[in-house]
């Protein structure tokens, strides 16, 4: 219980922050570019976590399942204000330059995957395996596009 009473507070916190512009959330770009890593680190442990049920190399556990798809609806709008202006500068990033000179692709790209996110929490709440994996198919698609288009390798 404690663990929802933080994860709840943590998020109405970050989704107050979405309100403001990146420079005023982060100290440094160095913290930008921590904050977006970190979240999307979070993001694919748990994305990774329901791919293994969806592709048979995990037993289906719908609690876990849906979980996995709560962290992973409430962090999706979480890592994008940090792509700011001079946030591919100061750390190593997986960024690639276009990012910051496509952005109107880069946002589709994001919405996209905001979008898919919740679907994704509601398929995971039926509690049935095959409602989940027709959800993870778009979502992890909305991923893979991106990282295709914005991401080195």
């Amino acid at each position: 219980m404690q663990f929802k009473a933080l994860a709840l507070a943590l998020t109405a916190a970050a989704a107050g922050m979405l309100a403001l512009p990146a420079a005023a959330q982060f100290a440094k770009l160095e913290d930008a570019i921590k904050y977006r890593q970190s979240t999307l680190f979070v993001i694919g442990q748990h994305f990774g976590r329901i791919g293994a049920m969806v592709n048979g190399k995990a037993p289906h556990d719908a609690r876990a399942a849906q979980a996995d798809a709560e962290v992973i609806a409430t962090l999706a709008a979480l890592p994008w204000t940090a792509f700011g202006p001079g946030t591919d500068k100061p750390a190593p990033t997986k960024a690639k330059p276009n990012v910051w000179t496509e952005q109107a692709k880069f946002t589709e790209h994001a919405e996209k995957f905001q979008a898919e996110a919740p679907k994704l929490l509601v398929a995971a709440k039926t509690g049935s395996l095959d409602n989940l994996k027709a959800a993870f198919g778009p979502t992890a698609n909305s991923c893979k596009a991106c990282h295709d288009s914005f991401r080195a390798r």
